[in-house]
């Protein structure tokens, strides 16, 4: 009888995602039915556009990898009793220290890559470390502390790069020496010269690091327990205000990298930005997705990469505006998210079937 309850439950755990996209999707061909669109047609240019060619295989890894290192650095912060909503202005200083090394530095390759990587996760370490000492030291909430950084760091960001990263009547920086550049020469001709880079290998790499910091170290059982309650670790003996700022960073530097391989690995420089790229906000909702744990994280950025480049397809190949390919997507997001309403819908099914199986 107990091992039929854990092969049930193991089903249901894996079912309840399947029916919730199954929803999203529902709910999306309805709304494009409402507007004239054919579901059909528009499904089948999204997943074109997803895997119809290798090209648009690599853009789509492209597209993923950094909110894997988004949605960690929000779920990491998540775990440890933080709301890191400043992601966005880490990823950001992750970029600009990046870029700082690439282009004002010529070293050679096996320095000059490694120092980038190094100096941006730094970088959105050092930024993220800032939100964790206001908090510790001074009490400061740190939501409200994240967002005035995440415009912090956009203007201060745009003033490095034009005082000392461009030339005169440029809007981005100058290119960054190809010593430092991140991209896989022979992956990207092999994927039609789609942008593949490292930073998809390291970003999976933080997933393992994640669940190891956090679930097989003592500073990890003291992460968990300060966020857990904080009383009861400073009773414990635990250095709460310390343990809070190194949250922080270790979150920033999950953020940082992210920025770090898209200056290195995708574009090899930094443009003058008018508004932040936006990975820090969408890691909210891929750690929130992903039920703020490593593997859920990758599975989240996986299926809302998937959706955001595959969503082109959906507006060029069958002609769907861009805002009701943006109401299949939130339809998609909301399900996975809501797993209460899914499971109250599923619940009948699965409690006849669960007394055949009994019964049998």
């Amino acid at each position: 009888m107990d091992v039929i309850k854990k092969i049930f439950n193991e089903k249901r755990s894996l079912l309840v995602p399947v029916v919730s996209i199954v929803l999203g999707l529902l709910i999306g061909a309805i709304a494009m039915l409402a507007g004239g669109y054919n579901p059909i047609q528009a499904y089948s240019s999204l997943f074109n556009r997803v895997i119809g060619s290798s090209y648009h295989m690599g853009e789509t890894i492209r597209a993923i990898t950094p909110l894997i290192f988004t949605g960690l650095a929000v779920a990491f912060a998540f775990r440890t009793g933080l709301f890191n909503i400043g992601v966005e202005g880490q990823f950001v200083m992750g970029m600009t220290g990046a870029t700082l090394i690439g282009v004002l530095l010529d070293l050679p390759w096996y320095i000059h890559g490694p120092l980038a990587v190094i100096t941006g996760a730094v970088f959105g370490g050092i930024w993220a470390g800032i939100v964790g000492y206001l908090k510790a030291k001074r009490g400061v909430n740190e939501v409200i502390s994240s967002i005035m950084l995440n415009w912090t760091a956009l203007y201060l960001a745009n003033f490095i790069v034009t005082r000392f990263l461009t030339d005169p009547g440029q809007q981005k920086s100058r290119a960054i020496h190809e010593s430092a550049l991140m991209n896989i020469e022979w992956l990207v001709q092999l994927m039609d010269k789609a942008r593949i880079h490292w930073g998809t290998f390291v970003a999976l790499a933080c997933v393992m690091i994640f669940y190891i910091i956090l679930w097989r170290t003592k500073q990890g059982y003291e992460l968990r327990a300060v966020g857990h309650n904080p009383d009861a670790a400073l009773y414990a003996g635990m250095n709460v205000n310390r343990t809070v700022v190194k949250s922080m960073m270790i979150s920033g530097v999950f953020a940082g990298l992210g920025g770090v391989f898209e200056v290195l690995g995708v574009f090899g420089n930094q443009t003058i930005m008018a508004a932040s790229p936006g990975y820090g906000f969408d890691g909210i909702a891929v750690a929130l997705l992903g039920g703020n744990t490593p593997i859920g994280v990758l599975l989240a950025a996986v299926l809302f990469g998937g959706l955001s480049y595959g969503s082109a397809g959906m507006s060029f190949g069958a002609g769907v505006p861009q805002e009701i390919v943006r109401i299949v997507i939130g339809s998609v997001i909301f399900f996975v998210a809501a797993h209460g309403i899914v499971k109250f819908i599923l619940k009948p099914f699965m409690s006849k079937r669960a007394k055949r199986k009994e019964a049998a």
